[in-house]
């Protein structure tokens, strides 16, 4: 039948509950299957997670069976080396109606992946020719265009209900300013549409302030809705993707906050990291803790009032709608629009290094918390004037900024952020 992620989130979105959901993927197929029956048992809705392994995401689907026939590990699943069936075994009893398993994997070229999870019956997946290339890989972005075109095609001729989730809300995974995560977000869906996919999810990663998070996501549908109103979509949220805080206190601290704030602006789901996140691959234990943490945390009722995101969703909203309204306006293929945008410095990701980005913005914490355009390069938004931008980031500055949240979770504990 297929179509089970969506059925679950439309199940549990007028009762107002957030879907949670691991980071979690083993090589062996006993540890996979025991990983998911563990998630799957749990007392409230939760999503299965098939996190794929580091040597797949680079085309490489040899190594990975050599590695562990050699007794040793790797860091994910390897869909791709293991055959249909071995994979349909691992989910045979487990993936249903009631616990959609997602396919989360990482490259910039995912027709294989597709391939192998659709053989699987698997019908949900995520990335993007954007997210998955210039931020992990050195692949030309007009090749991952490409790819990335041909996969959403197969995706959305073979299955009915084939789910795709934007990664563009969490570029770089930290100290990105939050118009610019919602306008690729956006952007990738109106590429998913465009090549033939009706049921989608875009993301957004909780970054250094809750308020302007609030806002961002409030701008984040708002501009869905104008996109995409003629699909399915819903949003999720990624706890904090940048550097963890180092001390249970503070990771605890900073998953319990992801939570309020997928409860506060009404996300359907969230992907949580663990307390362990710092410093060790979490196990099926330390990924259980925290999903009933976040769990637990999103189903308080939110004490705060309405629409508290202190001006923070007209600024995101203003940005982001002339990030994607530019990059719409340079070609009717959104594919050749995104390579245009990113080629004349439209788009540009704040200390991304891929050769297609030209790294000419930059962003700062200012004295709110909030996350700031620096330099704006050549993005089309309201600044300063040319031959005002500001002096060039120090070394030090950027530590500080790549550290802000681990050094005010660890030094404060569970405190609410925002």
């Amino acid at each position: 039948m297929g179509g089970h992620l969506d059925r679950l989130v439309a199940a549990h979105r007028g009762r107002g509950d957030v879907l949670v959901q691991p980071r979690m993927g083993f090589g062996r197929l006993a540890a996979m299957r025991h990983g998911l029956a563990q998630v799957a048992e749990l007392d409230f809705p939760v999503v299965g997670t098939l996190t794929l392994d580091s040597y797949t995401r680079v085309g490489d689907h040899v190594t990975p069976l050599e590695r562990l026939a050699a007794g040793e590990e790797v860091n994910g699943y390897p869909l791709v080396s293991y055959t249909a069936e071995e994979t349909r075994e691992l989910l045979r009893g487990l993936e249903g109606p009631t616990f959609p398993v997602q396919v989360r994997h990482g490259t910039a070229l995912p027709l294989p992946v597709f391939r192998s999870l659709v053989a699987a019956g698997l019908d949900a997946t995520e990335g993007g020719p954007v997210s998955y290339c210039l931020p992990y890989s050195r692949l030309p972005l007009t090749e991952a265009v490409d790819a990335w075109a041909e996969s959403c095609r197969f995706l959305a001729g073979e299955t009915e209900f084939g789910h795709i989730e934007s990664f563009g809300g969490c570029l770089l995974g930290q100290l990105c300013p939050p118009s610019l995560l919602v306008a690729v977000s956006v952007l990738e869906g109106c590429f998913f549409r465009q090549h033939g996919l009706r049921h989608m999810s875009l993301s957004y990663a909780q970054g250094t302030l809750a308020a302007q998070d609030r806002g961002a996501i409030r701008a984040l549908r708002t501009l869905a809705a104008a996109h995409l109103g003629d699909v399915t979509w819903h949003v999720v949220l990624y706890t904090y993707m940048g550097l963890f805080p180092r001390t249970p206190d503070g990771a605890t601290g900073l998953i319990r906050d992801s939570a309020r704030l997928a409860r506060d602006t009404g996300c359907e789901r969230i992907i949580v990291k663990t307390v362990s996140e710092a410093w060790q691959i979490p196990t099926v234990s330390e990924n259980l803790e925290a999903l009933r943490l976040a769990a637990a945390e999103a189903a308080v009722p939110s004490d705060l009032g309405a629409e508290p995101d202190d001006g923070y969703y007209a600024e995101v909203l203003e940005e982001a709608s002339l990030l994607v309204d530019c990059v719409l306006d340079l070609d009717p293929d959104v594919g050749t629009a995104l390579v245009k945008a990113f080629s004349r410095g439209l788009l540009d990701i704040p200390f991304c290094l891929h050769p297609d980005n030209r790294g000419a913005a930059t962003t700062l914490i200012d004295d709110r918390g909030a996350l700031v355009w620096g330099a704006r390069g050549r993005l089309p938004l309201p600044g300063p004037a040319h031959g005002t931008e500001p002096a060039r980031l120090r070394s030090d500055q950027l530590h500080n900024m790549l550290n802000h949240v681990v050094n005010r979770y660890d030094k404060h504990g569970a405190m609410v952020s925002g």
